[in-house]
């Protein structure tokens, strides 16, 4: 059974290169059922991706990354195009799981703060970069350190989903020098032990992901 998870809508215009009209779109982070592929399959799996989709006039494929239990398809759909037809068109890879449509939603600090925590642990961390982010806008001071140092290490992580190691661990290395003031527990994420693994993949050049 595919569910699926909708808030507040948000749309993004995308220039047709053929015609030169613009059209309204919506962005969808699409989950598939991974019981093989690693990251660096994903290269693959967006081609393969990309070739199921053409038919659909104005889809959008923009990148796929591979989490342990799913395939994150990053895929934008005319407004007037039905998510129901896209979903059916990646089944040919693997069975859909969940999609989300992605939007900026506002939530009060501690509640965002969960989802993200919730979204990180569960390997989507475009999507928790994106929770984090809004709340890193409205903080100051070591608190937006801190904040910018754990959306760092999402963004890492979203390289390596894509077997991009030396991009993910350049990165790791700047979230670390954001979180070097900061100790203890922030909202119930251990920031020492953060840093701790974070130092290790830097020293050792081995990424393993980890919970917060």
């Amino acid at each position: 059974m595919i569910s699926n998870f909708t808030v507040t809508k948000t749309k993004e215009k995308f220039i047709s290169p053929s015609c030169h009209l613009i059209t309204t779109v919506k962005r969808y982070m699409i989950y598939l059922d991974n019981n093989s592929y690693l990251p660096k399959d994903a290269p693959t799996l967006l081609k393969r991706a990309r070739e199921l989709l053409r038919v659909n006039s104005g889809v959008i494929i923009r990148d796929t990354r591979v989490l342990k239990k799913y395939i994150e398809f990053d895929t934008s759909i005319p407004d007037d195009a039905s998510i129901t037809d896209i979903v059916l068109g990646y089944q040919a890879i693997a069975p859909v799981t969940e999609y989300d449509l992605i939007t900026e939603r506002i939530l009060p600090k501690a509640d965002a703060i969960i989802q993200s925590i919730k979204l990180f642990n569960d390997e989507k961390y475009w999507s928790a970069h994106e929770h984090l982010e809004l709340i890193w806008k409205n903080s100051q001071g070591e608190e937006k350190n801190l904040l910018n140092g754990i959306i760092l290490i999402a963004a890492a992580f979203v390289h390596d989903e894509k077997d991009e190691s030396e991009i993910c661990i350049s990165i790791l290395s700047r979230a670390l020098q954001k979180l070097n003031h900061a100790h203890g527990i922030y909202l119930s994420i251990n920031i020492d032990k953060i840093k701790e693994r974070i130092s290790k993949i830097i020293e050792s050049r081995h990424i393993e992901r980890f919970v917060i």
